[in-house]
């Protein structure tokens, strides 16, 4: 994968993130560095964000994430980069 090129990051965010917020402030902070994004609750108390853009902008939104909004506590923030889709809500 080269710098410049579109790929995709599976994020999974643990701690408190749910009810806080967590999916609105993913969005916000993805839309200021150009990414596409997909926050999910997921039963187990996490979310699941696919996001795709420029491996530097999936960077910075990462970055984001681990601190949150005000009422988060993120504990844990692990990604995996994949080959991008073109489509966040495909769940592939």
């Amino acid at each position: 994968m080269t710098s410049g090129e579109t790929v995709r990051a599976e994020i999974i965010v643990s701690g408190r993130v749910q009810g806080v917020g967590f999916r609105r402030f993913a969005r916000n902070a993805a839309e200021r560095f150009g990414v596409d994004c997909n926050p999910i609750n997921l039963r187990n108390g996490s979310v699941l964000v696919l996001a795709e853009g420029r491996r530097e902008a999936l960077e910075l939104l990462i970055t984001e994430l681990r601190k949150g909004p005000t009422f988060a506590h993120v504990e844990d923030v692990d990604a995996t980069f994949k080959e991008a889709l073109g489509n966040v809500y495909d769940l592939s």
